[in-house]
């Protein structure tokens, strides 16, 4: 440790120390170097400086005055070299003053003349630079004009299609303006104005078109009834010409006519290819085909779609379209409270409906998705449905039958032409069934009436026939066949009244009027058939028998007038063979097939006649009671007349009359009524007797009662109604005769004594009935013998009664327990 501070004591030996010295000197060199440059950043060079040895500043500044003065001593030394040249060259520029001011001035003055000259040259070159400057400007500005103008047409050409209303072009306008023409001069002002408006145009357009939309919804609101007209009338026209295609079907080969959406008519020919109707001078006659599209401008539709689909809205322009339709159809649907008053009202609603569908079907296949097939589907079953409860609704307020033929006619027509549009009809086809009930209602209704009248004008007695012409008139109106009565001389009568042929005439004239409405149905013959059949079923069954349940029952139809309806109904009940014969030949469908349908017109007719036989029975107990009341009895007289009296003679006269009417009448209708008529007449009388208001009754009203018996027994005796056997008619009378045989002979021991034997001379006397008579003679008797009874005979008479009345009166008791 020692020695190391010995050396470090030391001082250094002189070759290190001139070792350091050259490193010193060769470092402030590299300093000098870098001050002296002036392109190098200053301060690192002093920083190192300061931030070596610590007496490094002071060696610097000596180094540094050490530098300058060698530096000093340099430029003395450059100074000293060169004074003389210095010295020489001023000399020199001295001598050459005078040269250059000569100079100067010659050159001053050139420069003046050259300026004086130039001047013009400068004033042209201006010109000319000016010039140039104003062709590279225009050349700059038809260069740019070249940009601009197509823009420019562009939209003027854009303003034009707007004014002109071609909106669909002017959106194809502006898209070329913004993609294509506007991008290259976008700098302009202008076209940012352009472009500005761009997007207010469309908008514009929209509103536009939309408007146009709406303008064509309310045109096409109005056109539609004219549309489904035009439509049905094709369409009936087709059905005309389709049926005659089919009658002359086995005529030979024919041409079949197709309609065509535009507006042509092509036909098939035999040979299947197609020719054009429009030439040649037939075609020249016929009425010129319309179709939708020559009735109803779509333009508005088809430049509305392109716009909102160019614009990217197509599908807000279909559901407004769809919306605004489906509103429509509900107001088209929707019929006139008196819509079912006459047939144009129906015809109206009709032509509105078919109208809407044959549009909306155009728009279908003219568009490309505006509407769809199940859109118009889903309409078309919404309409059905409401056309359907419409139909049924004002149908049934309909009572003209010819009004609701035409109805049918008119739904056959829609239907036809719907269906031709592809829309589906089955259900209007079952409505017409519906439609037919009705029909035939109203059928009934109508020709109830014509019954009624025919019968109110009827005079109810034969048809007089004069000549062989009248009698094939009324055979050829009605089959009638007699041989007994065409072997018979003219003037002759037949049994029917006048209102037979009219009633089987107008029975004929249903079952027409009944197949008018089976036409077009595209029914078989057999359904057909059927149909007729039910139809006069219901005519024959319901409407006729009702008519002529009424007409017996009317006050002021007598006995003639029952007989010759129920001769009448005869002869119908036989024509109704003929009536099926007549279907049959309407529908060539044979009477035997299973399900033939049979007419009841026999039931009908039965029982029209057995209600007449009926009345006639009542009517004519009626008349035999009226003349019973005219009987003025006078029941306490001591003796008889000796004569019937003058009301029973009247009224046996009156049988005779009505009883000869009565042969006319078929089967044994005349002897029951003769019968009815005789047991009513005994009934009466009996009943006369008995009547609790007759408290007395002497021995001499019971013979004048016995004489008015006589003539009744003498009448049933005389036969006035032929095909009675023996004395059948006599015994309506055998209960009044044993009676009266009783009183008048005084047989009371016989009767007393028989009573109860099948071989009783008093059988049919019954006891009550003997008593109640009894008593009121009995009663008589003490009237009239007050100041006689003490005579023998007549207190012996007197006693008899009063044995007699016990005896009845214990056989009454004894009936009676």
């Amino acid at each position: 440790m020692a020695s190391d501070r010995v050396h470090a004591a030391l001082p250094d030996p002189p070759s290190q120390r001139e070792e350091d010295n050259k490193e010193e000197e060769k470092a402030f060199g590299n300093i000098f170097v870098e001050l002296e440059s002036v392109d190098l950043p200053l301060g690192t060079t002093l920083r190192s400086i300061y931030d070596d040895q610590p007496n490094a500043h002071k060696r610097f500044m000596e180094k540094l005055d050490a530098r300058i003065r060698n530096h000093d001593r340099e430029i003395e030394k450059m100074c000293n070299f060169h004074h003389q040249g210095f010295v020489d060259a001023i000399t020199e520029l001295l001598k050459v003053r005078a040269d250059a001011e000569k100079l100067m001035g010659q050159v001053t003055d050139t420069n003046q003349r050259l300026q004086e000259a130039g001047r013009e040259v400068t004033a042209q070159t201006e010109e000319v630079i000016r010039c140039r400057i104003q062709q590279r400007n225009m050349a700059t500005t038809v260069e740019k004009l070249q940009l601009c103008i197509p823009v420019l047409e562009m939209y003027s050409k854009l303003k034009e299609q707007l004014e002109s209303k071609r909106y669909y072009a002017a959106l194809k306008t502006m898209e070329q303006l913004e993609k294509v023409y506007i991008p290259r001069v976008s700098q302009y002002r202008f076209c940012q104005i352009m472009a500005e408006n761009l997007p207010r145009l469309r908008e514009e357009i929209k509103e536009i078109s939309m408007s146009d939309l709406k303008d064509f919804l309310e045109s096409i609101r109005k056109h539609s009834d004219k549309v489904g007209e035009t439509a049905m009338r094709q369409a009936q026209q087709h059905r005309t010409f389709n049926s005659a295609v089919a009658k002359q079907a086995s005529m030979g080969h024919y041409t079949k006519p197709v309609y065509s959406l535009n507006g042509r008519t092509h036909s098939h020919t035999h040979n299947g290819l197609m020719m054009d109707d429009d030439t040649g001078d037939e075609e020249e006659a016929d009425e010129e085909i319309l179709t939708a599209q020559d009735l109803v401008d779509f333009s508005p539709v088809y430049r509305c779609l392109h716009i909102y689909t160019v614009l990217g809205d197509r599908e807000t322009f279909e559901n407004y379209y769809r919306k605004q339709r489906k509103k429509q159809a509900r107001l088209v649907l929707q019929p006139q409270a008196n819509m079912h008053e006459t047939v144009e009202g129906y015809r109206r609603y009709f032509n509105q409906i078919v109208g809407f569908f044959v549009v909306e079907d155009h728009i279908l296949h003219a568009t490309q998705g505006l509407v769809t097939r199940a859109f118009t589907d889903e309409l078309w079953n919404m309409a059905l449905s409401k056309i359907i409860a419409v139909l049924r609704t004002h149908s049934s307020y309909c009572d003209d039958p010819d009004l609701v033929l035409e109805l049918k006619n008119l739904i056959v027509i829609f239907a036809d032409t719907l269906q031709g549009y592809g829309f589906p009809v089955n259900r209007l086809f079952d409505l017409l069934f519906e439609v037919r009930d009705q029909y035939n209602e109203t059928l009934l209704k109508k020709w109830a009436l014509v019954f009624r009248e025919i019968f109110e004008l009827d005079n109810y007695s034969p048809i007089p026939v004069e000549t062989e012409e009248e009698y094939k008139l009324v055979v050829s109106r009605f089959p009638f066949h007699d041989a007994e009565i065409e072997k018979q001389d003219f003037p002759k009568k037949l049994p029917m009244s006048q209102s037979v042929p009219q009633i089987y005439t107008q029975v004929k004239e249903f079952i027409y009027a009944s197949l008018k409405f089976s036409e077009s149905l595209h029914r078989s013959s057999t359904e057909i058939d059927d149909m007729l059949r039910k139809s006069t079923n219901l005519l024959l069954t319901r409407t006729l028998s009702s008519c002529l349940q009424n007409l017996i029952k009317k006050p002021h139809i007598g006995l003639t007038e029952l007989v010759q309806i129920i001769i009448n109904t005869t002869h119908l009940e036989q024509a109704c063979r003929y009536l099926e014969e007549f279907i049959t030949n309407i529908t060539n469908v044979s009477p035997e097939t299973v399900h033939t349908t049979r007419l009841y017109g026999l039931s009908t007719f039965k029982d029209a006649r057995h209600a007449a036989e009926g009345e006639i029975y009542t009517k004519l107990n009626q008349k035999i009671d009226e003349f019973i009341q005219l009987a003025d009895y006078e029941w306490g007289m001591a003796e008889s007349d000796g004569r019937a009296s003058g009301y029973l003679m009247d009224l046996i006269n009156f049988l005779r009359s009505t009883f000869q009417v009565f042969t006319h009448l078929p089967g044994k209708v005349a002897q029951t009524a003769c019968m009815s008529a005789c047991k009513h007449l005994s009934t009466s009388l009996m009943q006369m007797l008995l009547d609790t208001e007759l408290k007395q009754i002497s021995m001499g009203a019971i013979q004048q009662f016995n004489l008015d018996v006589i003539q009744c027994e003498l009448f049933a005796s005389s036969e006035p109604v032929p095909g009675f056997q023996g004395d059948t008619l006599q015994l309506a009378f055998i209960d009044l005769r044993q009676l009266l045989d009783l009183f008048m002979v005084w047989d009371w021991s016989t009767y007393l004594a028989d009573y109860g034997q099948p071989t009783s001379k008093y059988l049919r006397v019954n006891p009550a009935t003997a008593l109640a008579l009894l008593e009121k003679m009995k009663d008589t008797s003490k009237k009239n013998n007050i100041f006689s009874q003490f005579r023998k005979n007549d207190r012996d008479k007197q006693k008899l009664i009063e044995t007699v009345v016990k005896q009845l009166r214990s056989l009454v008791n004894g009936m009676s327990s």
